[in-house]
């Protein structure tokens, strides 16, 4: 059976650009959803947080809000709730050792891009990871936790790797706009990545070796799928 440590965000708010906090969280179609697929398709999910604190569900990814309807909603609280020993007992990413894993995995909602993008614990993981060549998986605004693994003369450890991230334009349309802290993809790309987007709000997944990312909440499903392809294949 296949390990996958599920690396989830516990930030409630975000600091914008204009210096107002936004309350923010996990997307939870992103958690639910490919935490859904992973264990139907056989795997072992774990699920570990910074400083093992419970997590926040982005309250605007249950309702029409986030564009979410509420069958969907309904549908992901449910899953949500078949989970939540996990949720309400993560464990502690620093405790966790990529060796003890096949595949690091990381939904989104802005809630990393207030985190795991700047946690050094995360980025130590993550070049573990990719060093034994285990899957590493990202979604969303998840593709900016990222940028936490730096190489050691402080260059980005994915750098000339394709990737998707959530996009600029996304953000333009139906995220924080302009007052976001920063943009995912344009960040990436400052950073060296070479970013593969599609349509906006289309799934769209990019594999590159090693490294699985989604674009989008609707790109969920299909990173989970080609998570548990690339795991089949090794």
């Amino acid at each position: 059976m296949s390990k996958i440590l599920m690396v989830v965000s516990s930030a409630d708010s975000l600091k914008l650009a204009d210096g107002s906090v936004h309350p923010t969280g996990y997307w939870a179609e992103e958690v639910a959803a490919s935490h859904k697929v992973l264990r139907n398709g056989g795997a072992q999910v774990d699920i570990a947080t910074p400083g093992g604190v419970r997590p926040t569900v982005d309250a605007i990814s249950l309702d029409g809000r986030g564009g979410v309807a509420e069958r969907d909603a309904e549908e992901f609280r449910a899953y949500l709730a078949s989970i939540a020993d996990q949720i309400t007992s993560p464990l502690a990413l620093s405790d966790v050792r990529a060796g003890d894993y096949d595949a690091i995995y990381i939904p989104g909602g802005h809630a990393p891009m207030a985190d795991l993008a700047q946690d050094a614990g995360l980025g130590r993981l993550l070049n573990e990871a990719n060093a034994q060549g285990k899957a590493v998986a990202a979604l969303c605004h998840g593709v900016a936790a990222l940028l936490s693994s730096t190489t050691s003369d402080g260059g980005f450890t994915f750098a000339g790797r394709h990737l998707t991230s959530f996009t600029d334009e996304e953000e333009r349309q139906g995220g924080l706009g302009d007052n976001t802290p920063f943009f995912v993809e344009s960040r990436l790309r400052e950073r060296g990545a070479v970013l593969d987007t599609g349509a906006a709000w289309s799934s769209k997944v990019v594999e590159d070796g090693n490294l699985i990312t989604g674009q989008n909440p609707q790109s969920s499903t299909a990173t989970a799928q080609a998570v548990l392809k690339a795991l089949a294949g090794n």
